[in-house]
């Protein structure tokens, strides 16, 4: 088994390394994110290691990019930040598994172990509403070809339409599934988050895909040929 290290602390790279190959494992270890790109999209591995604070480009934009070009091989982010919107980021641009430093190496071989016995895990299925598509491994929106920049929250509302096509969908199920059951705050954040999403969909290309449905809630109409 093959593993790539990308982390930029001297003394943490060497352990790394030498921990590793003493389990076992083909060790290849860097110490910037463009040398961490370069050789994972280079070289076929079985799995990533990958610090998130890292010079040159940081584990959130080489995970990212790695994604958005195809490479799916599993990545087991580090990070001295223990906050759970660093997590859930790392998350979101396309890690497996995260471990925050300082972690017990027998920890580290655990989760190695069990991203491995997973395998490569295949490619999310883009989400596709005619002209409108989601990527959900890369994020990425596009429609009729064109990128369309979205906010984290507009993302998930978005996401959530697209995998339930022509369904009706009320306000309060909205709420629940994209701001949580426990939401406290303005009521009619559903109508304004549409709005938004119409405003960078629907009339920026012309397409009539975020309907209202009166007295029930919004539906994504979905035509069954993209236009």
């Amino acid at each position: 088994m093959r593993v790539l290290v990308v982390e930029d602390h001297d003394k943490m790279r060497d352990v790394l390394r030498r921990g590793l190959t003493e389990a076992g494992y083909a060790v290849d270890a860097v110490a910037d994110g463009p040398a961490g790109l370069a050789r994972a999209t280079s070289t076929t591995y079985d799995a990533i290691v990958l610090d998130v604070m890292l010079p040159g480009l940081d584990g959130f934009e080489v995970c990212r990019t790695l994604r958005n070009r195809a490479v799916w091989t599993p990545v087991i982010m580090l990070t001295a930040r223990d906050a759970v919107a660093d997590r859930v980021r790392g998350l979101d641009h396309g890690a497996d598994d995260y471990l925050v430093k300082p972690f017990a190496f027998t920890e580290l071989l655990g989760r190695l172990r069990a991203l491995l016995r997973r395998g490569r895990p295949p490619r999310p299925a883009v989400l596709q509403c005619g002209p409108l598509s989601l990527d959900p491994a890369t994020r990425v929106v596009l429609c009729r070809g064109e990128l369309v920049e979205l906010s984290a929250r507009e993302l998930a509302l978005l996401e959530f339409l697209l995998r339930n096509p022509d369904r009706v969908l009320s306000r309060t199920e909205l709420v629940e599934h994209v701001w949580g059951h426990d939401y406290d705050g303005f009521s009619n954040v559903v109508d304004v988050y549409v709005k938004y999403l119409r405003d960078k969909i629907d009339r920026r290309f012309d397409v009539d895909l975020l309907q209202t449905v009166r007295g029930a809630g919004y539906r994504l109409a979905c035509p069954h040929q993209a236009r």
